[in-house]
C-alpha cells in the first residue's frame, strides 16, 4: 500500500487544517521537540483503527481532540483524512472523525463503514496501525523484548497475511457464536415440543367439548320441540273437552228448561179442571211438599191465612 498525503483537522496540536504530502522517495519532518511530529505518526495510526488511548499517549479517546491553550478555545471534533492507492492500484481515501460525546465514525471512499471493515482493508494490504512499518518512539525497544506471540503477529503483518487471521477470527468467533446459538435452539424446541404435545392435548380437549356441546344443544331442542308438541295435543284435547262439555251443559240446560216449562203446562191444566176446592188442596199439598223439600216447617201450610182463603174460595 502506498500513501500519499495526511491531512488533520483539530487533532491534537493541529488544531487548523493542515496537510503533509508523502512524495516518492524519503520524506522526512524536522522540528524541535513538542513541535508535534510524533502527532503525524500518531494521526497515521489513529485513522488506521487504532483504539488503544495509551497507544496514543492519551487518557481517553476523546482527548485527541484539540483541548485548547490560553488563546485558543478548544475544538469539538477531530479529523484525520488518509489517502493513497490499494494492493491493486485503486484509489483508497480513509476519514476517521471523532466528536465529543458521540464517538468515531469512519469513511472509507465516501461510504459510512465500520472499524473492523478499516481493519481488514489496511491488513489485506500487509499494513495496519499495528504494522511494525510504523515505528514510533519506543517501539525499537518493544519489538526486541517483543515475546514470541508479538513477534509472530509481526513476522504475519510483514507477510501479508495478518487479514487473513483477522477473517479466521471473526470466523471462528461467528462459528461459536452460531453453535451457541444452535444449542439455545435446541433448549427452546425441546421446551416448545413439551408445550406443543400439551397444546394437543388442549386442542382435542377442545374438540371433544364442542363436539358435545352440538349434541348436547340438539338433544334440548328435540326435548323442547317434544314438549311443546305434547303440550300442543294436550291443549287441543282440552279444547275439544271443553267444547264437547259446552255442548252437554247447553243441552243439559234446554232439555231443563223444557221440563219446567211442561211441568208449568201439566201443572196450570191441572188446576184447571180440578175442582175450586180440590184445587186449593191440591195446590196446598204441593205447597207443603216444595217447603218440606226446602226444610221450612210444615205446620206453617195451616197457617190462618190459608184458612181463610180457603174458606172463602169454598164459600
Amino acid at each position: 500500500m502506498e500513501l500519499r498525503q495526511l491531512r488533520l483537522s483539530g487533532f491534537k496540536s493541529f488544531v487548523e487544517p493542515a496537510t503533509l504530502r508523502i512524495e516518492p522517495g524519503l520524506t522526512g519532518v524536522v522540528g524541535p521537540n513538542g513541535c508535534g511530529k510524533s502527532n503525524l505518526l500518531e494521526a497515521i495510526r489513529w485513522v488506521m483503527g487504532e483504539t488503544s488511548p495509551k497507544s496514543l499517549r492519551s487518557g481517553g479517546m476523546e482527548d485527541v481532540i484539540f483541548a485548547g491553550t490560553a488563546t485558543r478555545p478548544p475544538r469539538d471534533f477531530a479529523e484525520v483524512v488518509l489517502s493513497g492507492s490499494g494492493a491493486g492500484g485503486e484509489e483508497l481515501e480513509v476519514v476517521r472523525r471523532i466528536e465529543r460525546g458521540a464517538g468515531s465514525a469512519y469513511r472509507v471512499n465516501g461510504r459510512d463503514v465500520r472499524a473492523r471493515d478499516v481493519a481488514l482493508t489496511f491488513a489485506d494490504a500487509a499494513t495496519g496501525a499495528h504494522s511494525p512499518a510504523l515505528v514510533s518512539q519506543g517501539r525499537i525497544a518493544q519489538v526486541i523484548a517483543a515475546k514470541p506471540e508479538e513477534r509472530r503477529m509481526m513476522l504475519e503483518e510483514a507477510a501479508g497475511i495478518a487479514g487473513l487471521h483477522v477473517r479466521r477470527r471473526d470466523a471462528e468467533g461467528k462459528l461459536r457464536q452460531t453453535e451457541a446459538n444452535l444449542a439455545r435452539l435446541e433448549d427452546l424446541m425441546a421446551g416448545m415440543g413439551s408445550q406443543i404435545a400439551a397444546l394437543r392435548r388442549q386442542a382435542k380437549q377442545a374438540e371433544r367439548y364442542r363436539a358435545l356441546s352440538d349434541e348436547l344443544r340438539g338433544a334440548e331442542a328435540r326435548l323442547v320441540f317434544a314438549r311443546w308438541r305434547d303440550a300442543a295435543s294436550a291443549a287441543e284435547a282440552a279444547r275439544a273437552a271443553a267444547a264437547l262439555a259446552e255442548e252437554e251443559v247447553r243441552a243439559a240446560q234446554a232439555a231443563a228448561a223444557d221440563a219446567q216449562a211442561s211441568q208449568r203446562r201439566a201443572s196450570s191444566s191441572t188446576a184447571a179442571t180440578m175442582p175450586a176446592r180440590t184445587a186449593i188442596a191440591w195446590r196446598l199439598s204441593r205447597r207443603s211438599s216444595r217447603r218440606q223439600n226446602s226444610g221450612l216447617p210444615i205446620s206453617s201450610v195451616n197457617a190462618p191465612g190459608w184458612k181463610k182463603i180457603a174458606a172463602k174460595l169454598t164459600g
